[in-house]
């Protein structure tokens, strides 16, 4: 998911800088609307960060020749909202390009755009339209969670399709290629990211329940439900 360093044209870096920072400016903003309401909510904040950090840092060859990793944000989006989300995957996606060479900093933008952004709206999109029907929330955790992370890479494949058109069939055909190449990898990927996360969102069920409770992430009835509680 990664676009390396220098790969997209400055033009195109510009445009994703200028989608990236409005939304990383309102991410900011609830930040610290969540920081003074409730500070318990630190600890949480900090898994759902570390995880992806984690994540997003296991570079695992994909069988086309390019790489491919999970991206841990449905959890992070499921807790405090996809703008909040943005702002975990800008500070972690900075330090990978700065310690890691994970992409770069010339297209950190567009980065942003499809792991910070992108993924966790979608991600976030699904949470909410199941989060109020019966529907178990561990299912719900994982098609929020795999969902963003199919569609990371979805919109990466857009990203090169758009600075790269084939030069038969144009934008089409090159997003249709580029994620040919992701889609052999990333969907078991995926499915497993989502699997993994519905498991550490059932440890956090299991340890924490009062502060998912507070943080209006799921009512009490469903939580009670999920841990096997009348």
């Amino acid at each position: 998911m990664h676009i390396m360093e220098g790969f997209l044209p400055w033009q195109w870096c510009l445009i994703w800088w200028i989608i990236a920072l409005p939304c990383l400016m309102l991410g900011v903003w609830q930040l610290k609307k969540v920081m003074r309401a409730d500070r318990e909510a630190l600890p949480l904040l900090g898994v759902v960060g570390g995880f992806v950090f984690i994540l997003s840092s296991l570079k695992l060859p994909s069988v086309t020749g390019s790489c491919s990793h999970p991206t841990g944000t449905g959890l992070a989006t499921i807790s405090f909202g996809p703008w909040i989300t943005a702002v975990i995957c800008a500070i972690v996606l900075l330090f990978q390009s700065l310690f890691l060479a994970h992409g770069g900093l010339s297209v950190l933008g567009a980065n942003i755009v499809s792991m910070g952004i992108v993924g966790p709206l979608v991600g976030y999109g699904i949470y909410r339209l199941l989060r109020d029907t019966p529907v178990n929330i561990y299912v719900t955790v994982f098609l929020a969670t795999a969902l963003a992370d199919m569609f990371t890479y979805v919109t990466t494949s857009l990203e090169l399709a758009l600075a790269y058109p084939a030069a038969t069939g144009g934008i089409t055909t090159s997003f249709i290629m580029f994620m040919a190449i992701f889609a052999v990898t990333q969907i078991p990927l995926a499915i497993v990211e989502g699997i993994v996360l519905a498991l550490v969102f059932k440890y956090i069920v299991a340890l924490k329940p009062d502060i998912l409770i507070r943080l209006k992430i799921f009512s009490e009835e469903q939580i009670n439900a999920a841990r096997g509680e009348a």
